[in-house]
């Protein structure tokens, strides 16, 4: 391509955001280009809709791919320029009046034949100059996407953690507040007691708060470190491809040493510890809870990230479930309209369960529906999320900061106090309670569960 052709494709392949040629670029929805570094570092911390800079258009896509029309144009762009420099007079050997065509990758120097093949230099790594420079280019934009997965990984984390740091404090105090609350309902001779779990509770909540601080401040060095890293990553790009082989030097080697040690959320529990008296009071309240014969064989799947629940969706839009698995819906044959009641559970060591009660919407309304809202249903669940298990209650959906049950648990139904809880029967400790709700008329058991169970010999 001649050189002065150049200024014809100048405009149409120069991002309006850089004011540099494309590299790696992507093309959104309304139609204009950028560079994808230049699209993902302006537009990262943006939610929601993203706004075009050239018409102002909004695009909620994040994942574009490359646009290799506008590629292949660039990378012609670029070699005519390189070749207009090689053939030019500032790049002639001033010892042997030969063109450099030849790039040293040992000592980075362009060389002329002679001299590549000098006794200086003829043992080490030769490319040809354009060769040298498209393959250093695809070197750099593939190191831009690992370090750009690490960033987001990282950005996710950090959204985790600071929510977690935000919410901590309130869930500590209200742990405190329901714990409190049921030791009031006991003998003044366990006040005592009280005040030492409270003590731990307190002491333990406060620790987790410092770790997690901590955790969310080793993530936003991170942050920054991968960001700077990935800026550096782009400047080195957008260079004349004679500079970027002269200068590359041990970008890739420290680019891989940002991508190391991510740091990841922490998962922070509160122990329960044992409250005296708790089960032998509740059993004053159970009841034998009998299974509706109008039981859902259908897959119930519980999302680690929280986001929703899906349960009753039709099996054959579900994922092929393993023959070990145990994957079914089924109500309780009771229904409550008042009073004070307890049954119990065993989930063993399971996971992807849920279980409490719920109005008869859920039962006439149990097809793929999504828990996103208060809709009368006070569940307690565990969902599985890489290796961690997250328990969680229901109306409103909330992560509960305890460690996974296991075994039996037990379901108290107190109608009046318009509360629903959950304990640990062989711990005799309450895993979490949901306050004041909003209960319709007519309340009855529900139990869901969607997991593998291994074999056991």
């Amino acid at each position: 391509m001649d050189f002065s052709i150049l200024q014809v494709f100048q405009k149409d392949l120069t991002c309006s955001i850089c004011m540099n040629y494309f590299i790696d670029p992507v093309t959104i929805d309304c139609g204009h280009s950028f560079c994808r570094p230049c699209f993902c570092l302006s537009w990262q911390d943006i939610s929601d809709l993203a706004c075009c800079s050239e018409c102002k258009g909004t695009t909620s896509q994040r994942d574009f791919k490359t646009n290799i029309r506008i590629k292949k144009l660039v990378l012609l762009v670029r070699k005519a320029s390189l070749r207009q420099f090689l053939s030019s007079g500032e790049n002639i050997c001033g010892l042997h009046k030969k063109t450099k065509q030849i790039f040293c990758e040992d000592d980075r120097r362009l060389l002329c034949s002679h001299c590549s093949s000098s006794q200086e230099h003829k043992a080490h790594r030769h490319w040809s100059v354009e060769g040298a420079a498209e393959e250093y280019q695809e070197k750099l934009l593939k190191k831009m996407r690992s370090l750009w997965d690490k960033y987001c990984e990282n950005d996710r984390n950090l959204n985790v953690e600071t929510i977690t740091v935000r919410s901590w404090e309130n869930y500590v105090n209200l742990r405190r507040k329901t714990i409190s609350a049921e030791y009031e309902k006991m003998l003044p001779f366990f006040h005592e007691e009280k005040q030492h779990h409270l003590e731990r509770l307190q002491k333990e909540g406060k620790e987790i708060f410092q770790q997690l601080k901590e955790s969310k401040a080793r993530m936003t060095r991170k942050r920054e470190l991968l960001r700077g890293m990935y800026e550096e990553l782009k400047d080195m790009c957008h260079k004349p491809d004679v500079e970027l082989l002269l200068d590359f030097g041990d970008i890739l080697h420290r680019s891989e040493t940002v991508e190391l040690h991510m740091p990841q959320p922490m998962n922070p529990e509160l122990s329960t510890g044992p409250i005296p008296g708790l089960i032998k009071r509740l059993n004053c309240f159970k009841v034998n809870i009998t299974l509706d014969c109008d039981r859902t064989n259908s897959h119930v799947f519980v999302y680690g990230d929280l986001r929703s629940i899906s349960v009753g969706c039709d099996p054959q839009e579900a994922p092929c479930i393993a023959p070990r698995s145990e994957c079914f819906l089924a109500w309780g044959a009771q229904t409550f309209t008042s009073g004070r009641y307890y049954w119990e559970i065993e989930v063993e060591d399971s996971w992807n369960w849920a279980f409490g009660v719920c109005n008869d919407y859920w039962k006439k309304n149990n097809r793929n529906v999504q828990i996103d809202e208060e809709k009368g249903l006070f569940l307690l669940g565990c969902a599985k999320e890489g290796i961690h298990y997250n328990v969680f209650t229901t109306s409103p959906l909330l992560l509960q900061y305890v460690p996974r049950p296991i075994g039996r648990i037990g379901v108290f139904l107190d109608y009046e106090g318009r509360t629903v809880s959950f304990v640990d029967v062989a711990q005799s400790s309450l895993i979490c309670s949901i306050p004041s709700c909003s209960f319709s008329p007519c309340l009855r058991p529900i139990f869901c569960c969607s997991h593998f169970r291994p074999e056991t010999n």
